[in-house]
Formats: structure tokens, C-alpha cells, sequence
């Protein structure tokens, strides 16, 4: 690391979580990582501090414009007490991506990689060990210059907080219902889809509640153009299996870049089973429904690595999949990437960083 990093212990340690029911996103440790940017000066004090709230100025430019980025990765207790990281390399190189979209200064990947390991080691009992548990690490950028001209900030500040969280599905992975949304548009083609920044998430909210409301766990999104092309669900890619091949919507500059996502097209090419990425309709899916050779469709992400889908919602009809059973593809899937999460699989893919 090129810089010093400074380390201000927290005297007032939290009690940590005692079971695996722990809540997601509401639990914080003891400590977070800092690091701000001026223009001239570039990334500056970068610093271990105790967790607490931060203080703005009512100007920043975050509460006016948006400026901000942010990611989303975990870090696994083994069976052997060791601490796992799974791809973080492609967490910050995504987050320079997502900063270039919205011009914020990029960080050092390397340097910030560092920096993580050190957090983590100070905060290494909050890692937890009950099945299914994991401790989730969430970067991010936010404008603190205090100014309403509409243009870049020219202050920045980055930070790493750290949640544990339980197991995102208790008592193992089930497939989801899934209304597809008609009228709301997530992202179009040069927008901001393909970066992690706030107003992509609370943009889709209304469409999620409206989804929650009839009974579905989640939205498929479809293109903001011709309403026809499939891109991702709210909070995860997607993949359905047609016919023994498995299709997923290829990038276009809407859809999020998925770690999770390239993480199983690479699996699958090694499993040699024929994967494509490619622009695929509702209507195709439908009528691969209709002929009986929709096999599988799952959703893949951070948070549930793998999410089966038993049903589709769509203009008034049902797509039931696989009996609203989990696909054994998906099964397959969710087992390998877990397994070598939690260090319980052979990582042959050199996929798992030990802090």
C-alpha cells in the first residue's frame, strides 16, 4: 500500500450476533475503512475508524445530484477458521467502472484490495460461523463538495462498512415468482444500467411494490424501448434453460455486469453445457413454455448466488417452471459456487482470496 493507513480503534465493541438468524443490512461492526479525494490532491488518509455517523454539509453534492457508486461482496468463515473472499478483484474493478459512468475519480484496485484485508483482519470475529452466515461488505463513493452547480464534485469520499448477515434463504434455495413489469422502465442503452449508483435501485421501487402486491417476489425487467427484450430481475441476472441450452441476455450497456453472472458462464463452459449470450424476448421464453422445452430458469447475484424461478408473471399468464421445482442444473450450480465459497470445493478456478 502506497499510502499510510491509519487505525482508530472503537472502545465501545457491539455484541455480535449469537444465532444465524441475523437480519440483512441492519447489523454494522465495529469499525469502517475511509478514504477522501480532492481535486489536485487525489485519494488521501486513508483510515480504520470506529463506526459511527457521518457529518455533511447540507451542500454535499450527493444529497443533490446523486453522485455515487457502491458494490456488494462477502467474505466466508470455513470449516477450518479461515476467512474467503470470492472474486473481489472484479468488485472494484467494477467499481471504477461504475465511477466512470457517473465521473468519479477511479481508486487504485490493488491499493483498496489492501486496504479491505486490513478491515477485515481487525474486524475478523464478525465474520460469522453459523451455516449459511456471511459478512457482508459493501464499498462506496460518495460527492461530499459542498456546491449546487450541476457539474462533477470535486470531493469525494470512499468508504467499506461491514454487515454479518444470515442465510439468505433458510433452510435452502426456493424458487421465486417473478412478475414481469410492462410499464416502468429500469434502464435504456447509454444510460446508467450498466453501473451499481442508488437512483437505478430506488428508480424500480414502485414497480416492486407493485409486484409484492400480488403475491410475486421480484420484477423481470424488459427493454425501455420495445418492451420486448429481457435484461435482469431487480436485483439479479437471469438465465433461463431452453431446449438444453442455457440463454442469457448478453450486456448491452443496461444490464449489470454480474460477478455471480460470469462466474457461471464460466462453470457451465467447463461443464462443457452450451451457454449463450444473446438477445432473447418474453415471447420467445413464452412459447419455449408453450412447447414444453423451458426447462430451468434462475437468477443469479451476490446476495442468493443462485435463485431458481418457479413462475413468471405475465401480461395475465402463468409460466410455470419445472413444476415450481428447483432445476437440477440449478441445484448443480448453486452447490458449486457456495462450495467454493465456504472452501468446501476445490478451487480450481483460483476464484477465493483468504484474507
Amino acid at each position: 500500500m502506497n499510502k499510510s493507513l491509519t487505525f482508530i480503534e472503537n472502545n465501545h465493541k457491539k455484541e455480535k450476533p449469537k444465532t444465524k438468524e441475523i437480519p440483512f443490512g441492519r447489523t454494522f461492526t465495529d469499525h469502517m475503512f475511509l478514504m477522501d479525494y480532492e481535486e489536485g490532491k487525489g485519494w488521501h488518509e486513508p483510515r480504520i475508524a470506529p463506526y459511527e455517523p457521518l457529518t455533511l454539509d447540507p451542500a454535499a453534492m450527493i444529497f443533490h445530484y446523486g453522485q455515487t457508486v457502491f458494490e456488494g461482496l462477502k467474505a466466508y468463515r470455513t470449516d477450518d477458521d479461515r476467512i474467503l473472499l470470492f472474486r473481489p478483484e472484479k468488485n472494484f474493478e467494477r467499481l471504477n467502472q461504475s465511477s466512470d459512468r457517473l465521473s468519479i475519480p477511479p481508486i487504485d484496485e490493488d491499493e483498496v484490495m489492501g486496504y479491505l484485508k486490513e478491515l477485515l483482519k481487525v474486524e475478523k470475529d464478525w465474520v460469522p460461523s453459523f451455516e449459511g452466515t456471511s459478512l457482508y461488505i459493501r464499498p462506496f463513493i460518495i460527492a461530499t463538495e459542498p456546491n449546487l452547480a450541476v457539474s462533477p464534485s470535486k470531493r469525494y469520499t470512499f468508504m467499506i462498512i461491514l454487515s454479518p448477515v444470515g442465510p439468505y434463504f433458510s433452510g435452502g434455495i426456493h424458487p421465486v415468482t417473478i412478475n414481469v413489469e410492462e410499464k416502468f422502465t429500469r434502464a435504456v442503452k447509454g444510460g446508467t444500467g450498466m453501473a451499481k449508483t442508488a437512483g437505478n435501485y430506488s428508480s424500480g421501487y414502485q414497480a416492486q411494490a407493485k409486484a409484492s402486491q400480488t403475491g410475486n417476489n421480484d420484477v423481470l425487467w424488459l427493454d425501455g424501448i420495445e418492451k420486448r427484450y429481457i435484461e435482469e430481475v431487480g436485483s439479479m441476472n437471469i438465465f433461463f434453460k431452453i431446449d438444453g441450452e442455457v440463454v442469457t441476455p448478453a450486456l448491452s450497456g443496461s444490464i449489470l455486469r454480474g460477478i455471480t453472472r460470469t462466474s457461471i458462464l464460466e462453470v457451465l463452459n467447463e461443464w462443457d453445457i452450451p451457454v449463450t449470450e444473446r438477445r432473447i424476448t418474453i415471447e420467445e421464453v413464452y412459447q419455449a413454455y408453450e412447447d414444453g422445452k423451458l426447462e430451468e430458469a434462475f437468477g443469479t447475484g451476490t446476495a442468493a448466488v443462485i435463485s431458481p424461478v418457479g413462475t413468471f408473471n405475465w401480461n395475465g399468464k402463468q409460466i410455470v417452471i419445472n413444476n415450481h421445482d428447483i432445476g437440477p442444473l440449478s441445484q448443480k450450480l448453486y452447490d458449486t459456487i457456495t462450495g467454493i465459497q465456504r472452501g468446501r470445493k476445490e478451487d480450481t478456478y483460483n476464484w477465493t482470496v483468504e484474507v
